[in-house]
């Protein structure tokens, strides 16, 4: 049996490095519908930017957030997005994230209005994949994230769990 506060202290805390901040630009939401109480919806990326010390670039249009809504409101992300850095390596994202809180704050942001996130919990987990050299080390990176959403689109800020 592992006794829990020692494995507390020999693990230690989350340790993270900031990787970018990202602004993505949702062209259209398209909803799809869904059983009973969860409703079906996909945000179509039409672009976007990140920036961060150690990479900063261009989302590429093309990728999407396919979006569970739950009867309470919450939303579940299922985002797939392609990153051009500003040397020209492609990347692959992919991040999921809960987006939640109460019912007004909930409705708010339905509505498109712009509400303080820390009104809101809005956290996302993301994984890479690219072929290019330079950026290999984030083919063995995971991310955390929070989020903000605007009407245009959200605002994350990512961090590599070190």
């Amino acid at each position: 049996m592992i006794d829990f506060e020692t494995a507390l202290e020999a693990l230690g805390p989350v340790k993270t490095l900031p990787l970018f901040v990202m602004q993505v630009d949702v062209e259209r939401i398209q909803s799809v519908g869904g059983p009973g109480s969860a409703d079906r919806r996909v945000g179509d990326i039409a672009g976007g930017r990140f920036a961060g010390k150690r990479l900063s670039g261009v989302l590429l249009r093309g990728g999407a957030d396919w979006q569970t809504v739950r009867a309470d409101g919450t939303v579940l992300l299922d985002a797939r997005v392609m990153l051009r850095t500003d040397d020209d390596a492609v990347i692959g994202m992919t991040y999921d994230g809960i987006r939640t809180g109460t019912p007004d704050i909930l409705a708010q942001l339905a509505r498109g209005e712009v509400v303080d996130p820390e009104a809101y919990h809005f956290r996302t987990v993301a994984r890479f994949t690219t072929s290019a050299a330079h950026y290999d080390w984030l083919n063995r990176v995971i991310a955390i994230g929070i989020g903000h959403r605007l009407p245009g689109g959200p605002i994350y800020s990512f961090h590599e769990i070190a």
